[in-house]
Order: C-alpha cells, then sequence, then structure tokens
C-alpha cells in the first residue's frame, strides 16, 4: 500500500512537469489572472473566470476569461439537467441498487459527465473544451490536491489512550473543531479530527447525528472567522476585504454555533440514556497522547502553501489555453511533495492503526469529477448575472435578507466561491456603480457592512445544508461509513437533519441580524 501510494505522488509530480513543460512556451505574462485561490476546505479554487477583473456589478458577466465568449448569456436553463441527474444518482441510487453504486459509482460519474460535455463541445466546439480544461486544471486538480494532502498528512496523526465518546466529551471535540476551523480550514480541522472522533464513539449505537453536527459545525460554520477557513472568505480578501474583517461575522457564527452546540449537547444526552450506553471499562485508563506529531509540521506546510499562493504574484501562465498563477502550480506541486513526505516519514503500521485507507479520497475523487463537469453550465448561468437565465433570481436580490438566503442556498449546491463573488460584485455594482474595487469594497465594508455579512454568512453556513456544499463534508461521510457508521443519503441529511436543525438556526439569525 505505502508502495503504490508513493508511485501515485510520482505519477502526480510527473504530470505537473509533463504540464509545466508543455505550458512553457505558450506562457502570456499579458494576461491578468485574478488567483482565485481555494482555503483548507472546500473545493479548491473559484476559477479565474468567476474572479474576472471586471469591475463588479453587470460588468462581470459580459464576457468569458482571456477573450473566451461568456456561454452563460446564451445557454438555456436545461443545461443544468446533467448535473441534476448527477445529484439524483448520489442520492437515489444507494438507496435503490445500493450493491451496483457500489461497484460503479465511478462510471456512473463519467457516464453523467459524459452526458454534459458531449453535446456541450458537439454544439459550443472550442469554447466548450475551453470550459471543461479550465474547471479540470483550476478547480478539480487543486481541489482533489488539497484534499489528498490533508487527508495524507492527518491520516498520519494518531490519537492514542482513553478517550470515551460521552455527550460532554463529543461537545468539547465538536467544538475544538469548529475553533480551529478558522485558522486551519475545514478541511483541515475535519479530517484531523473525524478519526478520533469516531474511535471515541465506537461503543455507541447511534452516532449518524453525532457525524451530522460534526459537518454542521466543523466541516463549515466554524471556517467563518478568517480568509484561511473557507474559500469564499479568502476569495473576498483576495478582492479587498481586510484579513480581519471577518471578525465582524463573529457574532453570526457565534449565534449558529452556540445554538448548534446546545442542541447536540441535549440530543447526545437523550440518546446516550435511550440507548443505555455504558462507558466501556477496560481497566486502567491510558493517558491521551499524540502519534506522528511531526505531520503538524506538513500540516503547516500546507496552510503556508494555500496562503502563499494567494499573496504572491510571479505572474501566469499558459496550460493548455487556461491561464493559470504560476504560483497555484507551485502550491499544488507543494501539496504533493508535503504529502509524500508523510508517506514517506509515517510507518504504515501507523496509520493502519488510524484505520486510514485510500478509498474516501478515491470515491471524493470519481464522483467529483462527475459534479465539477456537469456544473459547468450551472456557474457560466450564474456567472453570467441578470445577462443569464438566472437573471430573475438575480434581480430579486435586493435586500440583506435576500442576498444571505440567495447567496446560502446557492452555494449549497453550487461552488460557493463563484457564488459568493456573483452577489459580491452585485453589491458593489448596486452601491458603488462606476467605482474602482480599490475604493468601492472599503466602502462596502464599512457603509453596507451588513450586506457584505450577508453574503459572507450565506456562503459559509449554508455549505452544511448538503454533502455537496462544501470540500470536506462527503470526506467526513465517507470515512464515517466506512468506519461503519450508518449515514444518511443524500435526501435523507437534508430532509432529517439540515430542514429539521440548520435552517430553522438561520431563520433565527435571519431575524437578529438581517
Amino acid at each position: 500500500m505505502k508502495l503504490n501510494a508513493l508511485v501515485l505522488v510520482m505519477m502526480l509530480v510527473g504530470f505537473f512537469v509533463f504540464t509545466a513543460t508543455v505550458s512553457a512556451d505558450n506562457n502570456d505574462p499579458g494576461h491578468v489572472n485574478t488567483a482565485d485561490q481555494t482555503t483548507l476546505d472546500h473545493q479548491a479554487q473559484a476559477t479565474a473566470d468567476h474572479a474576472s477583473a471586471g469591475e463588479h456589478g453587470n460588468e462581470g458577466g459580459h464576457a468569458g476569461g482571456h477573450g473566451h465568449p461568456d456561454l452563460g448569456r446564451v445557454l438555456p436553463l436545461y443545461a443544468c439537467i446533467p448535473f441534476a441527474c448527477m445529484l439524483l444518482s448520489i442520492a437515489l441510487l444507494p438507496l435503490v441498487a445500493g450493491t451496483f453504486w457500489h461497484h460503479h459509482f465511478g462510471k456512473i460519474s463519467a457516464f453523467w459527465a459524459a452526458c454534459l460535455a458531449i453535446p456541450f463541445v458537439a454544439v459550443y466546439k472550442g469554447d466548450a473544451v475551453y470550459e471543461i480544461l479550465h474547471i479540470l486544471l483550476a478547480d478539480y486538480v487543486p481541489f482533489i490536491i488539497l484534499l489528498w494532502a490533508l487527508f495524507t498528512v492527518s491520516g498520519g496523526i494518531l490519537l492514542r489512550g482513553t478517550l470515551r465518546g460521552t455527550p460532554a466529551v463529543n461537545t468539547g471535540i465538536i467544538l475544538l473543531g469548529t475553533i480551529l476551523a478558522s485558522w486551519m480550514g475545514t478541511t483541515g480541522a475535519a479530517m484531523l479530527l473525524i478519526r478520533p472522533f469516531l474511535r471515541a464513539n465506537s461503543f455507541r449505537k447511534n452516532r449518524t447525528f453525532m457525524v451530522v453536527f460534526f459537518i454542521f459545525l466543523v466541516a463549515n460554520v466554524g471556517g467563518s472567522l478568517t480568509p484561511l477557513g473557507d474559500p469564499p472568505l479568502f476569495l473576498g480578501f483576495l478582492h479587498g476585504v481586510s484579513f480581519f474583517w471577518t471578525m465582524n461575522i463573529a457574532p453570526h457564527m457565534l449565534v449558529v454555533s452556540g445554538m448548534l452546540l446546545v442542541i447536540y449537547f441535549f440530543l447526545d444526552t437523550w440518546n446516550f440514556k435511550k440507548e443505555g450506553a455504558v462507558v466501556p471499562d477496560d481497566g486502567e485508563k491510558k493517558p491521551l497522547r499524540l502519534v506522528g506529531t511531526y505531520n503538524f509540521l506538513f500540516l503547516g506546510g500546507i496552510v503556508v502553501a494555500v496562503l502563499m499562493s494567494g499573496i504572491l504574484d510571479l505572474g501566469q501562465i499558459n496550460t493548455f489555453g487556461v491561464h493559470r498563477a504560476i504560483m497555484d502550480w507551485v502550491r499544488d506541486i507543494g501539496l504533493i511533495v508535503l504529502g509524500g513526505f508523510s508517506l514517506w516519514a509515517t510507518r504504515w503500521t501507523l496509520r493502519e492503526e488510524n484505520e486510514f485507507s485510500w478509498f474516501p479520497i478515491i470515491e471524493v475523487a470519481y464522483l467529483f469529477i462527475g459534479i465539477f463537469i456537469t456544473m459547468i453550465p450551472c456557474l457560466l448561468l450564474l456567472k453570467a448575472g441578470p445577462d443569464g437565465a438566472f437573471a430573475f433570481l438575480i434581480a430579486a436580490v435586493k435586500e440583506p435578507f435576500h442576498y444571505f438566503w440567495v447567496t446560502g442556498v446557492l452555494s449549497a449546491f453550487l461552488d460557493n466561491a463563484p457564488t459568493y463573488l456573483t452577489f459580491f460584485n452585485t453589491a458593489l455594482g448596486s452601491f458603488y456603480a462606476g467605482m474602482a474595487e480599490s475604493v468601492s469594497v472599503p466602502l462596502l465594508m464599512t457603509d453596507k457592512m451588513v450586506y457584505l455579512q450577508a453574503i459572507s454568512t450565506g456562503a459559509v453556513f449554508f455549505g452544511a445544508v448538503s454533502y455537496i456544499g462544501n470540500a470536506p463534508n462527503f470526506m467526513v461521510r465517507s470515512i464515517a461509513a466506512e468506519s461503519g457508521t450508518v449515514m444518511p443519503s443524500f435526501f435523507g441529511y437534508i430532509l432529517k437533519y439540515s430542514l429539521v436543525f440548520l435552517i430553522p438556526t438561520f431563520v433565527v439569525v435571519t431575524f437578529i441580524f438581517f
């Protein structure tokens, strides 16, 4: 297994060396890249088109990136059907054809991707090819590399000792993860804590609600306080929102996390008593201690690599017609190297003791390539703003609570980074039309703060509504399912948990703040 993993790392490095070599002759420093970067949790970086340097408001939707026409202005709404079918497959097939899904989910993902890609290319030809290459190179590849690096490094950190999942202990673990998420990203915090959390509760009968609340808080809401926490906040930072401005949404985050933690504690206490859980007595309690702590150095390196990729500007490079910042490639190669060092430095027996396997990351890689490709028309329509099929929706957004709910609902099922940027630009265009971004963004941060708060909280909080709302959600679900925890289906998660616990909490936030 360790040898296979190292071979995978070598193949990934080889891919980057090859693409960098091919793209060297096409390097065009004259193009401007806005460096839409991913942070530690979610769905890799936003594409350069989604963060086009056009000022704001309507301007951002009138042209595609680097001379390519904006297909979102001409795409019909039914172009989103393959994406809907992809989501329905994830939701229904595990329930009605579980064995078939388990053995063929990769083929199903490829099928829906082809259902979009083939007619898309047939009709729009080179422009469609560009959009597919763009989302693969600028979104999907960095997304998977970041998840793989965090998954690999965190899998080498083992917590030994006696830790039992009582309601108080579980609430404490989730609280710790919620705090860490803003500083190491939601994905980093989730990957670090999910395995100890599951082991601590191995004696419990009902672990489903525990993992769901872990996703709510650690994998989403906790990433609210800094741009490192969640991709849309990092994107705002790159567009002029000051690093610590996000502390202005701390009250919103405290209300949501406080309500959910209290609900979780009472729900866990009730289940603990209902199932007659008895904390196992294994004799002498062993003190808690971490093994593989050197992996924290690699984890810190990942945080630094992501942050530096958004700050340093080494120019741009053309890779197969897709313009990306050189620092993006440097970051991605650095993440592969850090993951490779973790594999080399950590004994495989330690990973086995940590119940580590490659299946969760493989499942995510297979499913999300289908999600990313079928999602292309939806993102293009969203980017087109008032000139696309979503014009009716964007035109209706006027009040702060509109921004909160519309940004949120779209972020629950689409990439929350371009969703954030769309309504960020809509707000700038509504209030400060014609002003340079360097002038208008500080005004939005102060005079119209409530609108930026609504956009930011909507993009972050609603990522918890579905399994695909934020990068770590599906990873946590997959790791939990592999450990034997019964996880709800795609719609089961939404109907039994999101609608019951999250949406009422967001209603409270709306009445208090918006």
